[in-house]
């Protein structure tokens, strides 16, 4: 049995994997691993930048407004995807 925080680690990994696959980054890319790292790199970036604040805001809203939009069309249920990692 694997001990919890590598149990915990696990799970959040697998949530964020889904994510990425759910919006269609992985199909976007033809799963270019190294343009998904440097589009990670980029927000990582703007996220230790003085535009912080704003980004984090932005980036929420948007995404608070596409969960709500995948419940309503039935495609994400509350579950996996929204728990906290």
């Amino acid at each position: 049995m694997l001990p919890f925080r590598t149990k915990h680690k696990t799970s959040a990994t697998l949530k964020l994997r889904h994510l990425i696959v759910k919006v269609g980054i992985v199909e976007l890319t033809v799963d270019d691993r190294t343009t998904i790292y440097g589009a990670m790199l980029w927000m990582a970036d703007k996220l230790r930048s003085d535009e912080r604040d704003k980004a984090l805001a932005l980036r929420a809203a948007k995404g608070k407004q596409a969960f709500a939009e995948s419940i309503d069309r039935g495609h994400l249920t509350r579950g996996r995807c929204l728990e906290p990692i």
